[in-house]
């Protein structure tokens, strides 16, 4: 499905999707990774590593859905 605009893709997006959003901010954009937890006609609600972040649609420029993160490393041991 190819949506015109990013605001119907997080409109249509089913919530716990994993996305990447780019909206505009003071001085410029920054991006909001993680899992879109609600979409409104307003604002979208992302759930990135740090917290939920609320989105004004009308700043958002781009967004799509991305792959699952790959999975974590595991820690290092040390060596005796």
């Amino acid at each position: 499905m190819t949506f015109l605009h990013p605001q119907d893709f997080l409109l249509n997006a089913a919530s716990g999707t994993r996305v990447v959003v780019r909206y505009r901010v003071d001085g410029g954009f920054t991006d909001a990774l993680g899992y879109l937890l609600s979409a409104t006609a307003v604002s979208c609600t992302v759930r990135t590593r740090q917290s939920d972040v609320e989105i004004p649609l009308a700043l958002v420029v781009a967004a799509k859905e991305v792959p699952p993160p790959p999975p974590r490393r595991e820690a290092r041991t040390s060596r005796a």
